[in-house]
């Protein structure tokens, strides 16, 4: 099994604002970054080789980002011990803060891609029912032991 996640937020300016510059102008140099990652086993991406085609939710600013990775610890030190690491910490800059998940990880078939309908369908269910075996957070990402566990069953 594979760990997928889906990352959603809805931007405080349009991506060509000038006020989003910074964030939209590093995008290929983050991405790039992803797929030479250890780990890393796929993202979404359309034409523009980003994910920002991609529209949830009818707001016109929502981006998304989703992604599959071998393991939750290859996720994690892609998150925090590289260079995307300074971009999360600005994330408050480019992003309207929310009081829902925007962020939801699940399990899938090694090489399987997920779509985008399934991974709000996800999403929504976390934000509704918490943390299950269908849907969960961060904090049970990290839980590697519990990751241990739950693959080797």
């Amino acid at each position: 099994m594979q760990l997928a996640e889906l990352n959603i937020g809805r931007l405080t300016h349009a991506l060509d604002d000038p006020e989003i510059a910074e964030f939209k102008n590093n995008l290929d140099r983050v991405n790039a970054l992803a797929e030479r990652a250890a780990g890393f086993v796929w993202r979404l991406k359309g034409e523009s080789g980003d994910a920002t085609a991609f529209k949830v939710d009818d707001y016109p600013r929502m981006i998304v980002k989703m992604s599959v990775w071998e393991t939750p610890k290859d996720l994690e030190n892609y998150v925090f011990q590289t260079v995307h690491a300074q971009f999360y910490k600005k994330r408050g800059n480019w992003f309207e803060k929310t009081d829902k998940p925007h962020m939801v990880f699940w399990w899938v078939k090694d090489g399987y891609q997920p779509t985008l309908d399934e991974a709000m369908q996800r999403l929504r269910h976390y934000a509704e029912h918490g943390a299950s075996e269908f849907a969960f957070g961060w904090a049970e990402v990290i839980d590697v032991e519990r990751w241990r566990a739950q693959r080797c069953a």
